[in-house]
């Protein structure tokens, strides 16, 4: 099965982990499941699970992360929107044979056991779109 099987996660770019914690702790009801870095992204991320869909805290470990540029230019809010799919590969060429342009050739390990790719978003109406693949052991 090819395309795009539901709204996996929903990024959002945060200044300070430990109080947007916090924050959300209490926006939910609910504590976060996981915490962990992603030290190839420059992130620390923060996951909370609504239903099926999950929302990841992303907070800068770097200055010059991906994470951070966005802060400083947009400030906090939503960073990106992510899909679950079957498989990656398969969907990365669909997109590109689609025009859509990739941030990256192949997936790279993302948080949550995934496998990700980013579309730059002049391609998709301004918005971030990550494809994800469940990291499945063979």
């Amino acid at each position: 099965m090819e395309g795009f099987l539901k709204v996996e996660h929903i990024g959002i770019a945060i200044k300070n982990i430990e109080s947007s914690k916090a924050l959300f702790t209490k926006l939910f009801g609910k504590e976060s499941y996981k915490e962990e870095g992603v030290e190839s992204e420059g992130v620390n991320t923060l996951f909370f699970q609504l239903g099926e869909t999950k929302i990841e805290l992303l907070e800068a470990t770097q200055a010059d992360s991906p994470i951070a540029k966005f802060v400083e230019k947009r400030g906090e809010g939503i960073h990106h929107i992510a899909y679950e799919v079957e498989n990656i590969e398969a969907e990365m060429q669909r997109l590109k044979n689609e025009g859509f342009i990739l941030l990256n050739d192949s997936p790279k390990k993302g948080a949550d056991n995934k496998l990700v790719c980013f579309l730059h978003p002049k391609t998709t109406n301004g918005v971030l779109v990550e494809i994800c693949q469940e990291i499945r052991n063979s």
